[in-house]
């Protein structure tokens, strides 16, 4: 409900690509504008939206910082006067060493004033007028009695036309394509700013009625002309640090900025820039994530890591970029986690360890001794564990002395393809040195992955047992009936081999 929708900076960049490809067609600008909005409404029917709370703490706390220092770069030069040449944040940067050697004088002492209210103003005050107010109030009546102050100037007025959009055979595709960019960058920028409301309300949205409404918003920004819009994190973090946390605060928004429009553009027209560049650099400092950066090298590295580099890419990419890496770069981390706790309770859990197992279970390993490895795999067997199972396996089998292997699965609840693989070059391993495989402890749900990838033929049923202490007695048996057996053949091998014996 504290979310503020609207124009935002990366929704802006695409939509000018696409007028620009579209060669600045109204009718087909808007179409793409308004399919955009349907293909958000389906987004939102279809669920989609419930996947973006998936992103780490690390990946937001960068967002917001790097949000947080945008806003602040972006006003800097401003707050000495000076209008940034070019949009975006590296020439804001760039233009302050001028800014700060050739000031307007009158700009710096509006823009120190607004900083002062912000920074200072008593919090028991904030309750009945709060700061960026005050300071809006007081900075833009300081200024009239000033002559050389840039102010915000003539704001343009009246109501947008009715547009019906068209589309024709050829343009259907292009349209498409442009409007499926439009609406996976929308949702993604929505939901992100949902993120970053949630986390300072201390709520939870609800993503998929987020991305119908952001779909419906559009679709009437089309038919009227308006660029594509998106939840728009700067204005949500303004408002919910201003004191708006429900419905009624959107709607007042929308009300005021069409009141600006039709009515007080005049008045707005006398806002300073100094003034907006004092309090934006307040709620730029408030965004920062400083609770976090505190102790944030008191805890695991890689998360500090994670962080730095989303707001970098936050600050000097752009917003998508830097969330899409973020993301990207946590998962594979934490694969990376889960595959080595995999690996380690397969690799812990074997003959010499016996944690778990019944009495009659030990027994049997220690009745077999070192003719008997056995493996707990120990968990739900992933894809990044797969590479190295095998490798693992083999590590514990001596070619001479271990003939049966058991592997457990009975705290598996799941396998995927690459794990599947990994099994069955187990079990060809297993064939082609002499040992006989037993598994146990398959449920349905592996059991049919395991029958469907076609791994039927290394694992056939007659060595798959519903338990521990099926597969232990039925390898235990085998060793002992074949004792003898392997007996002669170790013997003949160190008798033709001296350096064996």
């Amino acid at each position: 409900p504290s979310q503020i929708s609207g124009p935002t900076g990366p929704m802006i960049v695409v939509f000018a690509g696409v007028f620009a490809s579209l060669s600045g067609d109204l009718s087909l600008v808007f179409a793409t504008v308004i399919l955009a909005g349907l293909i958000q409404i389906l987004f939102g029917v279809l669920g989609f939206g419930q996947y973006i709370r998936l992103v780490p703490y690390p990946v937001v706390s960068g967002f917001m910082s790097g949000i947080g220092c945008i806003i602040i770069a972006l006003q800097l030069a401003r707050l000495f006067g000076h209008e940034p040449q070019g949009g975006g944040t590296i020439p804001a940067l760039l233009e302050v060493p001028n800014a700060i050697t050739n000031p307007n004088v009158e700009a710096l002492g509006i823009g120190v004033l607004t900083l002062g209210i912000v920074f200072l103003w008593p919090a028991s005050w904030g309750r009945y007028l709060p700061s960026p107010l005050a300071a809006l109030i007081v900075g833009t009546v300081v200024s009239l009695s000033l002559s050389n102050v840039p102010v915000l100037g003539t704001i343009p007025t009246g109501l947008p036309e009715f547009i019906m959009p068209s589309l024709s055979n050829d343009t259907v595709l292009i349209v498409f394509e442009a409007a499926l960019i439009l609406a996976i960058l929308g949702a993604i920028d929505s939901l992100l700013t949902s993120l970053v409301a949630d986390n300072m309300t201390r709520t939870r949205h609800r993503s998929n009625r987020e991305l119908i409404g952001q779909g419906v918003g559009n679709v009437a920004a089309g038919f009227f002309g308006g660029i594509p819009g998106a939840g728009a994190t700067m204005r949500t973090v303004v408002n919910i640090r201003t004191g708006g946390v429900t419905k009624i605060s959107g709607m007042l928004h929308s009300l005021l900025l069409l009141a600006v429009v039709l009515i007080l553009a005049p008045l707005a027209s006398k806002i300073p820039h100094a003034v907006l560049a004092g309090i934006l650099v307040k709620v730029g400092y408030d965004i920062i994530d400083l609770s976090y950066l505190k102790r944030a090298h008191r805890g695991p590295r890689f998360d500090l890591a994670l962080m730095v580099m989303v707001l970098s890419l936050t600050v000097f990419v752009d917003l998508i970029t830097a969330v899409v890496a973020g993301v990207v770069v946590a998962a594979v981390a934490f694969v990376k986690q889960v595959a080595d706790t995999q690996l380690a309770a397969a690799a812990g859990k074997n003959d010499d360890s016996k944690e778990g197992l019944s009495d009659a279970e030990t027994a049997l390993l220690v009745e077999c001794g070192d003719r008997l490895t056995y493996f707990d795999l120990g968990g739900p067997l992933s894809f990044g564990a797969a590479a190295d199972l095998g490798h693992h396996v083999r590590e514990r089998i001596s070619p001479k002395q271990h003939t049966s292997l058991v592997l457990d699965f009975s705290r598996v609840p799941f396998i995927d393809v690459s794990a599947v693989r990994a099994v069955e070059t187990i079990a060809q391993d297993a064939a082609h040195a002499g040992k006989h495989l037993y598994v146990c402890g398959i449920n349905s749900a592996v059991a049919t992955n395991f029958d469907g990838l076609g791994a039927s033929d290394y694992l056939p049923q007659k060595i798959r047992f519903e338990n521990r202490l099926q597969a232990l007695t039925t390898a235990r048996d085998w060793i002992f009936e074949n004792t003898s057996s392997l007996d002669d053949e170790q013997g003949k091998s160190q008798r033709g081999n001296p350096a064996a014996a």
